[in-house]
């Protein structure tokens, strides 16, 4: 009985909800909508606020790593024997206790042995200079001593160099000294000028003599009495003496030569290559093959300043306005002069007012006059070739302190002395030599194309 009641009560349940739905059929459908509304505003409000993945709080994780026993590593270090070492070069005042202090070697024992080996003596006696590389032990004790210097015998002087070994073995000192062949090295250096040619060569570490010969190398080019602005670049390739690879720092006698060069002068580049001939010997080409070699030189000293041009002045003696017929440069007493050309000497002696004075004729219409030496080195009629010494600078005769009077005579009228290097023709190369040495030009152009500037001082060129 009590099933068929639920069943009717159910059906009238089912009934009752059809009726009420479909009487309130809009009612309904606006709760529905409003209800689904309410879930999407509270979407739509709650999704902004999630948290920004860049917002998030970072944790850093470190690890500590456990380095190696300290004791383990001093003891592989103590099995090793440290080596150190350390060059000077020798002076006058050097003894032995000196030399060796200055070379940070605590020795006594050293000491000792050095004043008292004959052998080993020869490295205090002599000349200074000497090249002096130590080998040092940790604790300051000397093992090795090499010094490297100028070559006793006089047939030898260009060609070898000593070399003195003192070393330290399981029974005392042993020495050796013998003789050995010096090797030429080419090397690489470049500069710029801020003041003078020479000051560029110190400051990029190169020889003296390489900038003089820079400046022989260039004189047809350049007056670098007068035309030299701060600013000028060079780049130079150059051979160099070496001892046991080091170059060598005593004067030796032989003349390193400058292979190849470029000198930067107001946005104009300048160059010159060592370039042999058939005969072994050699001269200076431009890199398109013109030959740096013209019949005149643009000055007759290789370094000077220049006091007085080819115009009217104030006489320094005289006190008037009178015209100056030459040039004067202003160097120390006992500075080299040279011929700016070759040619033969018409005059040698004193001149009044010019002192000492020589006359050197280059050609029947052409002469040149050299005054106030301190000294004369040729005699009249004597033949002298371009670059060769006339004498020294002085202050003979009318002059108020050391310097040259230079001057250009054609047909006996003074000329501007500037003209003279400028009017020489150069000689050129016939087209088979120019094509060698344009291939061995475009092999230098790489390395002389100033990135040396970057480079150490005097680097040496594999």
């Amino acid at each position: 009985m009590a099933l068929p009641t639920l069943r009717l009560a159910t059906a009238r349940h089912r009934a009752l909800t059809r009726r009420w739905v479909r009487s309130h059929r809009r009612t309904l459908s606006a709760a529905v909508w409003l209800t689904l509304a309410g879930f999407g505003a509270t979407a739509f409000g709650v999704a902004p606020m999630a948290p920004d993945a860049a917002l998030l709080p970072k944790r850093v994780v470190s690890e500590f790593v456990r380095p190696e026993p300290l004791q383990p590593q001093l003891d592989v270090l103590a099995e090793g024997s440290m080596r150190l070492y350390r060059s000077e070069t020798t002076r006058a005042s050097d003894t032995a206790d000196s030399l060796l202090m200055r070379l940070n070697v605590a020795d006594p024992a050293a000491a000792a042995f050095l004043r008292s080996d004959p052998t080993a003596r020869h490295l205090l006696g002599g000349r200074t200079g000497k090249m002096v590389t130590v080998q040092t032990d940790e604790r300051g004790a000397l093992t090795e001593l090499v010094a490297r210097y100028a070559a006793e015998r006089d047939d030898q002087v260009n060609t070898h160099f000593m070399r003195l070994t003192v070393r330290r073995d399981g029974t005392g000192w042993r020495t050796q000294l013998e003789s050995a062949p010096m090797a030429v090295q080419p090397r690489i250096g470049s500069g710029t000028i801020r003041t003078s040619l020479f000051a560029a060569t110190d400051e990029a570490g190169l020889p003296d003599r390489i900038a003089s010969a820079l400046a022989e190398v260039f004189a047809t080019d350049l007056d670098f009495h007068r035309q030299l602005h701060k600013g000028d670049g060079f780049s130079v390739m150059y051979e160099t003496w070496t001892a046991d690879g080091q170059a060598i720092t005593w004067s030796t006698g032989a003349t390193a030569r400058v292979l190849a060069a470029q000198f930067v002068h107001d946005g104009q580049t300048y160059s010159a290559l060592w370039y042999p001939d058939a005969a072994g010997t050699g001269s200076y080409y431009s890199f398109d093959g013109v030959s740096k070699k013209r019949a005149f030189l643009t000055s007759p000293l290789e370094f000077s300043r220049v006091t007085s041009g080819f115009a009217m002045r104030m006489h320094p003696i005289l006190n008037r306005w009178k015209e100056h017929k030459g040039v004067d440069y202003g160097a120390p007493a006992g500075t080299p002069i040279r011929t700016v050309g070759g040619g033969v000497v018409d005059f040698a002696g004193w001149q009044n007012g010019y002192g000492n004075v020589v006359e050197v004729r280059h050609s029947p219409q052409r002469t040149t006059l050299y005054a106030h030496l301190s000294r004369i080195d040729v005699r009249r009629g004597e033949r002298v070739e371009q670059g060769q010494r006339l004498g020294a600078v002085g202050s003979t005769g009318w002059a108020t302190g050391p310097h040259l009077h230079f001057e250009l005579k054609l047909a006996g009228i003074q000329q501007d002395p500037s003209t003279l290097a400028l009017a020489a023709e150069a000689n050129v190369l016939p087209a088979p030599a120019k094509a060698s040495l344009t291939a061995l030009a475009d092999r230098l152009r790489g390395p002389l194309t100033m990135p040396a500037r970057n480079a150490p001082p005097g680097d040496a060129v594999e």
